[in-house]
């Protein structure tokens, strides 16, 4: 994990250099090696969206300017469905959700750490109570989870639940744990309605906002857990970015009627690619231009029904009407592990413009792979 030097510290090395000239010199010489080579890297990882080629995963060394917003997909270091989300701008970092499994909390903190200097989660967004989205915020008695691993200082989660299991107890009490030790904790609902110190609008930099949007499950109950699930708009100047969790039609529907919802470069794929979310009424709407699925391609984890595992077929023949440009976080594989990369974790990012996608493993789109070749049929829309 990268550290900031102290003032203190700083000062030190200052009063050391002046001390020794010699040191002063080869400190020059450091700095202009290092500037260097960073300009030659910074020129590889420069990705047009368009010719698609992806280089491996940023690095912590990378500056970060408050102008830039990054939607880092994770892949969770096992063979189930789950999501987990870094937003970042500038310094604030922004976690949705910690999936997929209490175990994945290794692989989480380990990649937040790389691009998490201080230690700290500005905001923290649990979408809904299933274990594919909350269990990694504790983590396990041997892996600790977020909230021990990390100072999260606004805590913001789903209204209602009809949950009871012990994974979503632990999260509770983990979470108001973290209340204790002075996080703010909402719900969605809060934040809409801007009571109790919730904002409706989180400014995360000049001109990039997280907004909260309204549906009606915040308030009334449902036999779905997935209806609960926090919505999320982040805007970018006249780029969007819509993060759904797992909502389903009906909840899709009621986002639909209680906002001005606006097209979108980027969107999460609604429940993992699932046949029931990212419905072609919602999709009519944003019309996104980038949409990243994270799951286990091809898992067998809920259906043996071949069309319907993630990404399902219908899901891919909907968004197809809007764009071709459809990642992947993960594989299932017949290897030890029972998993591997497909895209590996996506970066999407923008300073205003167009989107830069960069991918730990490849730039392939779903389209394109052996995967989709095997299992799914082409829609039309994409034969062209």
């Amino acid at each position: 994990m990268a550290k900031r030097f102290s003032k203190r510290k700083q000062k030190k090395i200052i009063k050391n250099i002046k001390k020794h000239p010699f040191l002063s010199f080869i400190a020059f010489l450091l700095v202009a090696i290092i500037a260097v080579c960073f300009l030659h890297w910074n020129r590889t990882i420069t990705v047009s969206f368009l010719n698609g080629i992806i280089p491996q995963k940023q690095e912590s060394t990378t500056i970060y300017t408050d102008d830039e917003i990054q939607f880092h997909f994770l892949e969770l270091g096992n063979k189930y469905t789950g999501d987990c989300t870094l937003v970042k701008v500038g310094d604030t970092e922004v976690l949705i959700d910690a999936g997929s499994r209490a175990g994945s909390a290794s692989t989480i903190v380990s990649y937040i750490n790389d691009y998490c200097t201080d230690g700290v989660l500005e905001y923290v967004i649990a979408t809904h109570a299933d274990q594919d989205h909350i269990s990694a915020f504790v983590g396990t008695s041997k892996v600790a989870g977020i909230f021990d691993s990390f100072v999260c200082e606004t805590i913001i989660d789903f209204p209602l639940t009809n949950k009871t299991t012990q994974t979503y107890q632990n999260y509770v009490t983990k979470r108001d744990a973290e209340v204790q030790s002075g996080a703010k904790h909402y719900t969605a609902l809060e934040c809409w309605n801007n009571e109790n110190g919730a904002q409706r609008s989180y400014e995360l930099a000049d001109g990039i906002t997280m907004n909260f949007l309204y549906q009606k499950f915040y308030e009334t109950k449902t036999t779905d857990e997935n209806d609960y699930s926090v919505c999320t708009l982040f805007t970018q100047g006249a780029n969007n970015y819509l993060f759904t969790g797992d909502l389903e039609k009906d909840g899709e529907k009621s986002l639909i009627e209680n906002n001005d919802l606006p097209k979108c470069k980027l969107f999460k794929a609604g429940h993992h690619g699932s046949k029931t979310s990212s419905t072609s009424e919602l999709l009519a709407v944003i019309q996104p231009e980038v949409v990243c699925v994270c799951c286990c391609c091809g898992s067998d984890e809920y259906t043996d029904t071949n069309a319907n595992q993630f990404p399902t077929q219908a899901f891919i023949d909907r968004v197809s009407a809007y764009t071709d440009k459809v990642y992947v976080t993960t594989i299932v594989s017949d290897n030890a592990d029972g998993f591997k990369s497909m895209n590996g974790n996506i970066v999407v990012s923008s300073k205003g413009g167009d989107l830069t996608v960069l991918c730990s493993n490849n730039a392939t789109l779903l389209k394109d792979t052996e995967w989709f070749k095997t299992n799914r049929t082409t829609p039309t829309a994409w034969l062209n």
